[in-house]
């Protein structure tokens, strides 16, 4: 059997795989990759269609693309992923292909992600960097700094296997994929994909493709900064422990350090003398380390709760250790400590008939109280709010 005869009704469970390519203005590439994903299917035996996404062509890419024997989907939404998403949502195969309609990608590859996903997996990956990148293919900026390190941040943050986190050729089956409801509407649905076929512990794989320069006489509609700017924001709010909490730990651990080593007397390190100025500072780091820790906390809630993100055995263990009344207790021995330690000040101050005082003394204990206190309060406003948000965690 060859491509399908979409001519008359079809079943959609007769249809094998669905190519899906996002189109904005593809006149001079669309036939021909459409002809090689056509080539594709009649050489392996594929029931097969091509789906054109068209978001809103106006140089006839919509006929040239219908003659040459796809089925084009109009896509009112502008963006790569909107454009995506209404084809995917319109393919009838059980398994989609998606690549970009420039002639970049060579969708006579399909049969190799086929195979894979044949073995069982829900999403399979091109990289580019196995299968060749050929001369002029793909900026020295995008090869060497911008795919790189973005495919690096989204393996550490994320441990994806996914060794080219941009490849725009890759291959998944539609009821995985769906299940991710995948939402952005511009170039980082890409990187949304493989976070969260990560993240929803779906198996995933590579296979190595090519990349060649792409066929049109235009700039491309991908712009470098501002794109790349996009895809790390999203790992970012999709991390909040790299994004808030990591930080935070630092910073409120080091803060935390400073004041502990500066609370018995100045401190001498080499030509510099360090005292209340640096303990304040110091105390500043506790507060801002403290904020950033609670922002991650509340953040993977609310992901969570918003079906953004799943929910993980060790996370749903911090309910069990982090309770409203277990927050009330600590943040009120913090404030007790902190309002005592103010309280003596006060009474230093007394001794003195409420006159000048020494600040290099009288601060060195002043700033841990107030810290302490502030601190307080913060856990038992961030108790309150943390089990306002966990009421939905059913």
């Amino acid at each position: 059997m060859g491509r399908c005869d979409l001519t008359g009704p079809i079943a959609s469970d007769e249809v094998e795989v669905s190519i899906v390519m996002p189109c904005l203005n593809e006149a001079e590439t669309v036939v021909r990759c459409i002809e090689k994903a056509l080539r594709a299917f009649d050489d392996n035996r594929l029931c097969g269609e091509v789906i054109i996404a068209d978001n809103g062509s106006s140089d006839g890419s919509q006929s040239l693309a219908s003659a040459a024997g796809a089925r084009v989907i109009p896509v009112v939404k502008r963006g790569y992923g909107s454009a995506l998403m209404g084809g995917i949502a319109a393919a009838r195969g059980k398994y989609v292909v998606m690549g970009d309609a420039d002639d970049s990608y060579d969708f006579t590859h399909v049969p190799r992600f086929l195979e894979k996903l044949h073995a069982g997996y829900d999403l399979v990956m091109g990289n580019r960097f196995l299968g060749g990148i050929q001369p002029g293919a793909m900026p020295p900026l995008h090869r060497y700094l911008g795919n790189p390190v973005l495919s690096g941040i989204g393996r550490l943050f994320f441990h994806s296997p996914c060794r080219d986190f941009h490849c725009g050729l890759r291959a998944f089956s539609k009821n995985a994929i769906e299940r991710l409801d995948l939402q952005t509407t511009g170039m980082e649905f890409a990187s949304e994909m493989v976070v969260k076929a990560t993240l929803y512990g779906l198996r995933i794989g590579e296979v190595p493709t090519t990349l060649s320069p792409d066929g049109r006489s235009r700039p491309p509609h991908l712009r470098s900064w501002r794109d790349g700017w996009r895809h790390l924001r999203f790992l970012l709010v999709y991390s909040p422990r790299w994004l808030f909490f990591y930080p935070g730990i630092a910073l409120f651990l080091a803060g935390l350090l400073v004041v502990l080593w500066l609370l018995p007397g100045p401190r001498t390190v080499g030509p510099v003398v360090l005292d209340v100025h640096t303990m304040l500072g110091g105390a500043a780091m506790i507060l801002v380390g403290f904020q950033s820790v609670a922002f991650a906390v509340l953040a993977k809630v609310f992901a969570v709760n918003s079906g953004l993100m799943p929910w993980t055995p060790g996370f749903r263990r911090v309910f069990d250790w982090i309770t409203l009344e277990t927050g009330l207790i600590v943040g009120a021995l913090l404030v007790l400590g902190g309002l005592v330690g103010i309280v003596a000040m006060f009474y230093i101050w007394n001794q003195h008939g409420f006159g000048p005082l020494d600040p290099q003394k009288t601060l060195r204990w002043a700033i841990p109280s107030v810290t302490a206190t502030a601190v307080g309060f913060q856990v038992v406003l961030f108790s309150f709010f943390f089990s306002m948000l966990g009421l939905n965690r059913k």
